[in-house]
This record gives C-alpha cells, sequence and structure tokens, in this order.
C-alpha cells in the first residue's frame, strides 16, 4: 500500500515487506544534522529518497523519523535518541528503517557532534543503507553453506539407509541408531555416517556375502515382476 501523508503527531506504524531490487538505484549514502535545541532536523536529497521521498518534499521531524523506524527496532533507536539529546552524545545507530512503500532497509547511522560557541548543539552525519551488501553476505555464506549442509545431508540419508537394511528397522530408528553413536563417541552425527560410509565400502566384500549378493541381485532383477500398478507411491 502506498504512504500517505499523516500529521507528525501520528504513530501509526509503517506496514512492512522486503525491500525489493536489492536498493538497486537507491542512493547508499546520505548526509543529516540534528539540531537539540529546537529537535530540528536536516536530510540530504538522499537520505529523504532513502525513507521514500522525492528531494524536497518533505520536512523531516523527529516524529516522522521515528515513524520509519522498523517496529522491533523503534524502541531502541527511541531511546538512543533520547540517549543523545540528554547527554549531548552523538545520535549513531544500526537498525532497520521501513520506506513509504513499506520495504525494510538495513541502515548504519554514522554520526559526530556538532558545535557552535556554546558547546554542543547537535548531532551530525550520515546514513549508510547496507541492505545490498547484506544481501550479498547472506548469498555468499549460502553458497558455501548450502553443498555443505546437501552434501552432509546425503552422507546422514545414506548411512541410514545401511543401517535400515541391515536391522531390518525404519528410517527413524536408524537414525535413532546414528545419533546413539553419535551421542556415546561425542562425534558430529554427519561425521560418524561419513566414517560409516567409507568404512563399509572398504568392507563390502566381507558385510555381504556372494549367496547375499545373489540374492539381491535376483531381487532386483525382477522387481518388475511383482509391481502393483496401483500401488500407492513412497515416495
Amino acid at each position: 500500500m502506498p504512504f500517505e501523508a499523516i500529521p507528525d503527531d501520528a504513530d501509526a506504524p509503517i506496514p512492512t515487506r522486503r525491500a525489493q531490487g536489492k536498493g538497486a538505484g537507491r542512493p547508499r549514502v546520505g548526509q543529516f544534522r540534528f539540531y537539540f535545541a529546537d529537535d530540528r532536523w536536516e536530510w540530504s536529497d538522499e537520505v529523504a529518497v532513502m525513507h521514500g521521498y522525492e528531494p524536497g518534499t518533505v520536512t523531516p521531524t523527529t516524529e516522522l523519523m521515528l515513524r520509519h523506524k522498523h517496529p522491533d527496532d523503534y524502541a531502541a533507536v527511541a531511546e538512543n535518541l533520547r540517549n543523545s539529546i540528554d547527554t549531548g552524545s552523538p545520535f549513531s545507530s544500526r537498525h532497520r528503517i521501513v520506506d513509504t512503500r513499506g520495504d525494510v532497509h538495513q541502515m548504519v547511522v554514522v554520526a559526530d557532534r556538532m558545535y557552535d560557541d556554546g558547546g554542543v548543539i547537535g548531532s551530525e552525519g550520515v546514513y549508510v543503507d547496507i541492505t545490498e551488501a547484506i544481501d550479498s553476505e547472506v548469498r555468499s555464506s549460502l553458497r558455501v553453506v548450502l553443498p555443505r549442509y546437501t552434501a552432509s545431508r546425503e552422507a546422514i540419508d545414506r548411512a541410514k539407509g545401511i543401517v535400515t537394511f541391515v536391522y531390518g528397522v525404519s528410517a527413524d530408528r536408524a537414525f535413532d541408531i546414528l545419533r546413539w553413536r553419535s551421542q556415546e563417541a561425542n562425534v558430529k552425527v554427519r561425521h560418524i555416517a561419513e566414517q560409516l560410509l567409507a568404512d563399509v565400502e572398504a568392507s563390502r566384500g566381507m558385510l555381504m556375502p556372494r549367496s547375499a549378493r545373489e540374492a539381491f541381485d535376483h531381487i532386483l532383477l525382477t522387481t518388475h515382476e511383482r509391481v502393483t500398478p496401483d500401488r500407492p507411491s513412497r515416495s
């Protein structure tokens, strides 16, 4: 739902959704100033666009600024702001904002004190949109983790199949056996499964006598003769 302009004292949250387009065409850095005495904000055009406004079409206020904070980050940012005003410390933070379209963006606010002859008068610094960088990090992590996870699951599933066949138990009970060995030996299930596969591969001549192999060959090669077409699939 498009954002509609509201009075500064309104506190209705902006509906959120994940940012689309990975930040394409959006500014990544913009400047701001916050004057403590009169609670006045100045946004550069870039910061306005980050929040979803056309440059020059909005006058930022504390109420408006806070309304754009993600609901889960609102309280922390508001407390940070109060602390800045009370102590004269810079308004710096890492949090999420929700733009006028409802898209969520990860932001870092880096700031320093503003001075005049009388001392600290406010905070000034930059907003940095790190959404695209975080998405890139996540994608990079997934590219590394997923193959490892898939290989791990494959090893465990193969080991479960061997235990199921040898002991004539269900897949769930087979996994319980692997997990029991894992806990007893204080070794990860994945490592137990991988070593079991390696040991079975090395010992397969001893584990399956010729007679058993011949019996299984016969079962495999004649399985189609016993298939019932309307039998429910187990897949």
